[in-house]
């Protein structure tokens, strides 16, 4: 069974999005580079991210979100992001009415019945977490083994946080990795248990 990691993009104050649910440039660093991340040729990344973040993508299985993540991005048309191959969304409510069926995304109530879900469908793969509120229920819960964040230099002041409303004490062990890109610091620490 793969890893369950906790991953997303991160001002240094420990927002992932403004109040608005606004990104801002928390992502510039997926476009400000000369390295191709994907086939897209949207993202565009320094060699010292792609060295990082490419290897990452790779091994992971399933992403798991939110419904309000889902909902913001509009399911991303259908299509999971950077060639995942299923996406779990986390929901009291069942999938649009005009959903395809035929889509790689599982709607599922709760996050040990997503997390049971992910891992069926990511096998011996990364399940990815997305942080924010569904992230810090599952690192509160004690199901992450794994935090990545690309820790930004921009400072939000206000807005969704990292790991959520969590409020309680979690312990990381030191860093494993820190890799400084392009207006970016990937940051990797496994949780302690």
């Amino acid at each position: 069974m793969g890893d369950v990691t906790m991953y997303g993009s991160v001002s240094v104050d420990g927002f992932i999005a403004d109040d608005l649910d606004q990104p801002g440039p928390l992502f510039d660093w997926l476009t400000g580079g000369d390295v191709p991340l994907d086939e897209s040729g949207v993202l565009l990344v320094s060699q010292a991210s792609y060295d990082y973040v490419r290897p990452y993508w790779d091994r992971i299985g399933v992403t798991v979100v939110g419904r309000h993540v889902f909902d913001l991005t509009d399911g991303w048309g259908g299509e999971p992001p950077s060639g995942i191959a299923h996406v779990v969304v986390v929901t009291h409510r069942p999938a649009p009415e005009d959903w395809n069926p035929a889509a790689p995304f599982h709607f599922v109530d709760g996050i040990e019945a997503a997390l049971a879900k992910a891992r069926e469908l990511a096998g011996d793969r990364v399940v990815e977490v997305a942080a924010g509120d569904v992230g810090g229920q599952v690192l509160a819960a004690g199901l992450v083994d794994e935090v990545r964040m690309d820790v930004t230099p921009v400072v939000l002041g206000s807005g969704k946080r990292y790991f959520g409303a969590t409020r309680s004490q979690l312990l990381l062990e030191d860093p494993e990795e820190a890799i400084q890109g392009d207006r970016v610091l990937h940051l990797r620490y496994r949780v302690r248990k």
